[in-house]
């Protein structure tokens, strides 16, 4: 079997899960290699409880593993150049789908029944973890 096949069959397997609801709580993101001590006058945002509800139930099956080049969270690498293109452009392809020189995202990460504030939550939940 092929190196191309094998990577094709396994990303197609990895997305087909994507999709699926799990009944046990969500995982929180892997915390970041080095982590920058916040600044002590800035107040406490809020949690994100929608995107972090999001992430563990759709996304966290692709972007925890880095499957088919899903950005992993807290991963500066993987997000410096996708955030410098701006929060809409990151929603539309978390909305929309996309296919890129990494790989690819499938619309609402293949659960259709996400919302486009569920998606744009679950996106904001993630990039939080590269500042």
């Amino acid at each position: 079997m092929s190196k191309r096949l094998l990577i094709s069959v396994l990303a197609i397997a990895a997305l087909a899960a994507c999709g699926k609801k799990e009944a046990e709580a969500p995982t929180a993101p892997p915390a970041p290699a080095t982590t920058p001590a916040p600044a002590p006058a800035a107040p406490a945002a809020a949690e994100n409880v929608v995107g972090k509800k999001v992430y563990g139930n759709v996304c966290a099956m692709c972007h925890a593993a880095g499957v088919a080049g899903a950005p992993k969270p807290g991963d500066q690498a993987d997000w410096t150049a996708r955030s410098a293109q701006g929060k809409d452009v990151l929603y539309k392809h978390a909305i929309d789908g996309f296919t890129g020189a990494k790989g690819m995202m499938p619309a609402r990460g293949g659960n259709a029944s996400l919302t486009d504030d569920e998606v744009k939550a679950a996106v904001d939940y993630m990039i939080a973890f590269t500042r």
